[in-house]
């Protein structure tokens, strides 16, 4: 169970759920320049986005930070910071929240399961999560993708706006728009994150190389992170330039991926590596960090509260 020893009194799901959500809108708060850094140089390339530069060119995610508070200021660097804390409590509640009580009905309730029953339940939660929170992530990365310079149009100018415009200018499927690419890039993200942090932990656990405290949590999100970075980055940018494409510009995601593939070569698969790694490393970190200790909070608080009543 993640972030959980046997010994220990399982967490409800509401304790979980509400615990998940916090701790992914903490972990945003903290990492959301380096997600918009990698927003940006993912969509890099794109004959849109250079005519909205008018040349202005990204190199590496601090040089990407730079340019853009230079240019747009500060703020720019959270753009769509409300939608991304919508995005969370909506989806991180469900894939990280329900992964150990939809892991538990796989196995049939087995105090352990295979690495095939985790990664199964890691895809379910994965999926599922996109199916709901689709919309905030189109905002999300529509606002980072927006360059707030004098003389370039804004193409949206609030988070409510931005979802009644989409609405009412591509329909219901421009909300879900990118879905199916997203579906799959957070089933990898979601197994291959929630899978490899319990087997890094449960590894450093009982081999004894350190207790289940802070350092265990932070070795095995940081391990988490990279393997994740590894796997789902190109389904990442194709992802981001789908849902970030104006409408007619790709006839579906799988025609985005073979247009980067034909026209940028299989490098632009990777591009915004280093700020997903950066980015998603950190935020695994300061998640699950967030995540054990919110859980233990709850669970103690709620353990008090029995003991009153």
């Amino acid at each position: 169970m993640v972030g959980m020893k046997p010994s220990d009194t399982p967490p409800t799901l509401g304790v979980k759920l509400l615990s998940a959500g916090s701790a992914a809108c903490i972990a945003d708060l903290v990492t959301f320049p380096l997600d918009t850094a990698k927003v940006r140089l993912q969509i890099q390339g794109e004959k849109v986005a250079s005519e909205a530069t008018k040349g202005i060119r990204y190199r590496g995610v601090f040089g990407t930070i730079s340019t853009m508070i230079r240019t747009e200021g500060p703020r720019s660097l959270y753009n769509g910071l409300v939608a991304g804390l919508q995005r969370q409590m909506c989806f991180a509640s469900i894939r990280i929240g329900f992964y150990d009580n939809v892991k538990n009905f796989y196995s049939g309730g087995a105090d352990t399961a295979n690495i095939g029953i985790r990664i199964l339940a890691g895809c379910t939660t994965g999926a599922m999560a996109v199916s709901f929170a689709q919309p905030t992530d189109v905002v999300k990365v529509r606002f980072q993708a927006q360059v707030n310079l004098t003389g370039v149009a804004r193409r949206y100018t609030g988070t409510m706006q931005a979802y009644k415009h989409i609405f009412n200018h591509e329909g219901i499927r421009g909300l879900w728009k990118g879905c199916l690419p997203n579906i799959t890039r957070n089933a990898l993200v979601n197994c291959t994150e929630l899978v490899t942090y319990d087997l890094i932990k449960e590894a450093i656990l009982r081999h004894n190389l350190l207790s289940d405290n802070l350092p265990c949590h932070f070795a095995s999100a940081f391990g988490a992170g990279f393997v994740t970075t590894c796997i789902a980055s190109p389904v990442d940018v194709v992802k981001t330039r789908y849902m970030n494409s104006p409408p007619g510009q790709y006839k579906s995601a799988i025609n985005c991926a073979w247009t980067m593939a034909t026209k940028e070569g299989p490098t632009a698969f990777y591009k915004g590596f280093v700020p997903s790694f950066l980015r998603l490393g950190s935020w695994n970190v300061v998640m699950f960090v967030s995540f054990e200790q919110l859980k233990r909070v709850m669970m103690v608080g709620k353990q008090k509260m029995e003991d009153k009543s």
